[in-house]
């Protein structure tokens, strides 16, 4: 199940952020998710969620 998700470690390296930004981050983002009645899980956030709001992608996709 993990490979659904994504560390607040690995959101820091990925998009080169403190982890403590990171944890920032994906709180905002897991609030955003929790509004639309999805299910979340504290310290980490979903990988395709991810992929939406920093690099525009949608059902594999990239945003224009």
């Amino acid at each position: 199940m993990s490979n659904f998700f994504y560390t607040a470690q690995e959101v820091a390296d990925l998009i080169g952020v403190s982890k403590s930004q990171a944890y920032i981050m994906m709180q905002e983002w897991n609030k955003e998710l929790a509004s639309k009645e999805f299910i979340t899980i504290a310290g980490k956030v979903s990988k395709k969620y991810l992929q939406e709001k920093i690099y525009g992608y949608s059902d594999g996709k990239e945003a224009i």
